[in-house]
Parts: structure tokens; sequence; C-alpha cells
């Protein structure tokens, strides 16, 4: 791994986030991630934020999971704020230069969360009708979006999960892929900044079987046609900070 992506994309949080406003716990994590010019990416993004680029390319992810949220002063919604997310991101840096996700869509099953998302963090999160079955070292993931438009987009996702990354195995394109501990959006005239914690990433291999996805082309971006880079982790408990201007 080069020096360059390791002290950039570090393995390890950067950051201690010691009073979170929220924790969450991502679960059954699935990564799937194609190559995109950088022109086309950068089209849609705001004007302060930049895409970044491994190899030349941007990179486009489609990201199923489950979501878990426990809001220190919510306890009694703990029910409401468990649900199935999916998103469509890219990897940015603002005017800093802090590396940091941009988020072009968000799916998510419980309404509570979407409205709270997208007035406290302003990221684009829809309503979606979404299921996650696990079968063995089989996942599958599905969701058809309900509010707002375009409603019906679908996504559907079959992985098999392979073995676990060893020791110093990850590459420089995966660093670039996985390791980000910031997340980026638009308020208006202004650009906002999220730091994020959690243990670095138990990494698995895995093996697309199944994917006929609408999310990515609806955020704006042209069909994936080429195989995805794939990953899957099965668990990470993560702290999320407030917003501020980035």
């Amino acid at each position: 791994m080069s020096d360059g992506v390791e002290t950039r994309y570090p393995e390890t949080c950067p950051h201690v986030i010691d009073h979170p406003p929220m924790r969450m716990t991502w679960e059954e994590l699935t990564m799937l991630h194609w190559r995109y010019p950088a022109s086309e990416v950068q089209a849609l993004l705001p004007d302060r934020l930049t895409v970044e680029t491994f190899d030349g390319s941007a990179w486009v992810g489609l990201i199923p999971f489950q979501m878990r949220v426990d809001v220190p002063f919510l306890p009694e919604w703990r029910r409401v704020l468990h649900f199935p997310e999916t998103n469509v991101r890219t990897y940015v840096s603002g005017e800093s230069g802090e590396p940091g996700v941009y988020f072009f869509s968000l799916e998510a099953a419980s309404l509570p969360a979407v409205l709270t998302a997208r007035t406290a963090y302003q990221i684009p999160y829809f309503w979606a009708s979404m299921s996650i079955d696990h079968h063995g070292d089989r996942l599958r993931y599905e969701s058809t979006r309900r509010w707002p438009k375009p409603r019906g987009a679908h996504s559907l996702v079959e992985v098999e999960v392979g073995s676990r990354f060893g020791p110093d195995e990850a590459s420089d394109l995966d660093r670039f892929l996985t390791a980000r501990w910031a997340l980026y959006g638009d308020l208006g005239p202004w650009i906002t900044y999220a730091p994020m914690f959690h243990e670095p990433w138990p990494l698995h291999h895995a093996e697309v079987t199944a994917w006929d996805d609408e999310l990515v082309a609806a955020s704006g971006l042209s069909q994936p046609i080429d195989p995805p880079v794939v990953h899957c982790s099965p668990i990470v408990n993560v702290r999320c900070g407030w917003p501020g201007r980035a």
C-alpha cells in the first residue's frame, strides 16, 4: 500500500467524537462500486466540492445495509429507528481538502428517520419499502422508493459473502473506497461537514449473484454496466458528530 493512500485514508479513524448526538450500528452491509468519468460525477456535485479519483476514475457506490440508530434522548423511538437503508454515494473533498462521502440518495424504511435526516444533516433521504434476507452466506437486499420522486425506483442486490480480509490484504483501492471518516451535505449556499467515527472495517470478500438496480441511474448518473467491486462487512458501531459549515 502506498504511503500517500495510507496517510490520506487511514484504516483507523483520525478523530474522536466524545458526545455524539446519535450512535448507530451498521449491520449486514454490502458495498458495490463502479468506475465513472470524473467529469460525469463532478457535474452533479455542489460547486465547492471536488470529486476524488483513484486510478484516473471517480467511483460511485451502492451500499445496502441494516441501520440501527440510538438517540440518547429518544429511547422510546428505538424500534422506529431500526430499519434497512441503501445509499448511493461518491467520494469528495471540500475546500479545506478534507476527504469525505457525498450522498446522491439514501433510501430508508423509516419515515421519521427520513424527515429527521433531511432536516438535521441536509442529506437526500428517501422513504422506501425495503427488506433484507440473510440465509447462510447469502444476503438479499430489495428496495422500492415511496417518497419523494422518482417514486418506484427499485433496487435488488444478492451477494454471497466470502472470507474475511487478512492482515494487510486491503489494497490502495480497498482503502480509498472504505476508509472514509466524514460526510458532506449542502444547505443552500453552504456546504456542511460532519465527522464520523467507527472501528476499522471488518471487510469480507463477496461475489454478486444477482443485481438489478435503478437507484444509481435515478441519481442522474449513467447506468453502470461492468461488474462492481464488492466488499461486505458484518457490523460496525458508529458515532455521528454534529454537522457544521465546511
